[in-house]
């Protein structure tokens, strides 16, 4: 039996069509690798992808980032931009803790136990499980950006600049209280506020130096009552607490006006 040139070509497009839409269904089925370099989630946390690489954690200047030592991060990660704010935890967890308030205002005066509770929520809101606290390794080497400086953008005390006041609310220029996210001249990286404004909560255990550190920066965990690291320094800081490397340690049920977080998601 002939098939008429009309009915061939109407053949073919019905073919053709069913290849497409068959394409396009794969492709967009929650493919988490086709996001890019930055993405943004529902509730509007912008995220900046961090290329998994080596780079040496910890200084000398402080007894408990001893000893330094090369880390090796295998899996390239998603890193919030920003600090969480309060608009985005009250999106969440429907209510607002911070003592200065302010939608755009770093969320604050929540405990490291309740971020955890948020991370419950928001991987529950968006039927995932890779949204979570960065480690301490992640944290220093997106804070750091490539550099082994004190700072992600330099060393300060010159005359000339780079100026801290620049890149971070600290002490000196913060009035006492916190400022909207993303004010500050970003990190190379593109990363605001590693510097100062809050205080940022990590995944790890506290530990007193870097002599048991994971060499794949993997966290640290001693117990869910263990105290906890928290990095970058804040408002209420001087300047050397605001260094890449500077550690702090907290209670994990304890909230402070001057401490907050940032998330990473996994890729």
């Amino acid at each position: 039996m002939r098939i008429g040139t009309n009915k061939v070509i109407t053949i073919l497009l019905i073919f053709l069509l069913a290849i497409s839409v068959t394409g396009c269904t794969s492709d967009d089925a929650g493919n988490d690798n086709d996001r890019g370099e930055e993405f943004t989630n529902s509730i509007g946390m912008d995220f900046q992808l961090i290329e998994a690489g080596n780079f040496i954690m910890g200084t000398s200047r402080y007894a408990y980032s001893q000893p330094t030592r090369e880390i090796r991060l295998g899996d390239s990660f998603y890193i919030g931009k920003y600090e969480v704010t309060q608009a985005q935890w009250e999106a969440v967890m429907g209510s607002n803790p911070s003592q200065t308030k302010g939608d755009d205002l770093p969320v604050e005066s929540v405990s490291w136990n309740d971020v955890q509770e948020f991370i419950i929520r928001l991987n529950d809101m968006e039927s995932t499980t890779k949204y979570r606290l960065p480690t301490e390794a992640e944290w220093e080497y997106a804070a750091k950006a490539g550099n082994t400086t004190s700072y992600s953008f330099g060393e300060i005390g010159g005359n000339e600049g780079p100026f801290l006041k620049d890149y971070a609310w600290y002490q000196a220029n913060s009035d006492g209280r916190t400022h909207k996210v993303g004010e500050k001249i970003p990190n190379p990286w593109g990363i605001y506020d590693m510097h100062g404004n809050v205080a940022e909560f990590v995944k790890d255990s506290w530990v007193d130096s870097y002599s048991g550190a994971k060499e794949d920066g993997s966290a640290v965990e001693k117990g869910e009552s263990s105290l906890r690291v928290v990095r970058g320094g804040s408002y209420s800081s001087k300047e050397n607490a605001l260094e890449s490397a500077y550690r702090a340690r907290v209670d994990p049920r304890d909230g402070n006006p001057n401490t907050g977080f940032r998330l990473v998601m996994d890729v």
